[in-house]
């Protein structure tokens, strides 16, 4: 009986049945394990093709917010350029003779007086030059008040830069006033600037 065992166990190695089916089951155990693999390799390739891919989606947000101010830029400098001539032929004087004229015909509506007017071009600039001011106004509080208030309202450019109380005779009120307007280059550079005389609404234009 116990020869028999060993017998049969010779035999079983000898089948080629045996070695068939031994051979299975290391196949099957390699597929097994390779496909564990595989699986493995495919959850951690995915993972980070999502976080690549969620990166890139945020990397494009970010571009997106930063150019959207810069959309439709040509069409707005387009639109800004015509609001700045249409400004510059609306508000900015043509020459000298018009910022005293138009000086001339406030201190007269306010009753002001205005005298000393002098100008003082500032540096040329690329489209504009600005020109200050000096004058010497006279009258009573109301008017000059008037006068100051139709300055800054008018349809010519003004900006008020100074004012200063440099006396006072009873009513009358004498206030020193610096104003800024701008011309054109060219018409910064005109000779013979006019200068204001002393009577209200009469300014000189020595020199034209």
């Amino acid at each position: 009986m116990s020869n028999q065992v060993p017998s049969r166990w010779s035999e079983s190695l000898r089948s080629p049945l045996t070695w068939h089916y031994a051979g299975l089951t290391i196949l099957l155990a390699l597929a097994i394990g390779l496909a564990v693999r595989l699986g493995l390799d495919w959850a951690a390739t995915n993972g980070r093709s999502t976080d690549a891919l969620a990166s890139k989606q945020l990397e494009l947000k970010a571009l997106d917010m930063q150019t959207a101010p810069l959309r439709g830029l040509d069409k707005r400098v387009t639109d800004s350029h015509e609001q700045m001539l249409a400004f510059y032929d609306k508000r900015i004087p043509a020459n000298y003779s018009t910022i005293a004229t138009r000086l001339g015909a406030l201190s007269v509506s306010s009753g002001v007086r205005l005298s000393r007017l002098q100008y003082a071009p500032g540096a040329p600039g690329t489209d504009l030059t600005e020109i200050s001011m000096d004058a010497g106004i006279s009258g009573e509080y109301p008017q000059i008040m008037r006068f100051v208030n139709g300055l800054e309202r008018d349809r010519l450019f003004f900006v008020i830069r100074a004012m200063a109380l440099t006396g006072q005779q009873g009513g009358m009120v004498n206030l020193r006033l610096r104003v800024s307007t701008w011309l054109r280059p060219a018409d910064a550079l005109q000779i013979g600037q006019p200068q204001a005389q002393d009577e209200p609404g009469s300014p000189s234009k020595e020199g034209e």
